[in-house]
């Protein structure tokens, strides 16, 4: 992955209502232990509602709990 500091590409976050953060671009994810995760795609999805079984990614959870923003 390239160091977001020197990617030339814009970084856009969509908060998606009641549902994930969709983040288009390079960025530099960490686990909560600070431990870098690779991205894999150009775009993503981070969960918001904290019941992903993949966190921090989203796994469509937030539709089965009725999460609201």
């Amino acid at each position: 992955m390239a160091n977001p500091a020197e990617s030339h590409d814009e970084v856009e976050i969509v908060a998606c209502t009641n549902g994930p953060l969709l983040v288009r671009g390079e960025i530099d994810l960490r686990s909560a232990d600070g431990e870098p995760i690779e991205q894999t795609r150009k775009t993503v999805a981070l969960c918001r509602c904290g019941v992903s079984a993949i966190k921090p990614f989203c796994d469509g959870t937030h539709k089965l709990v009725n999460f609201t923003t």
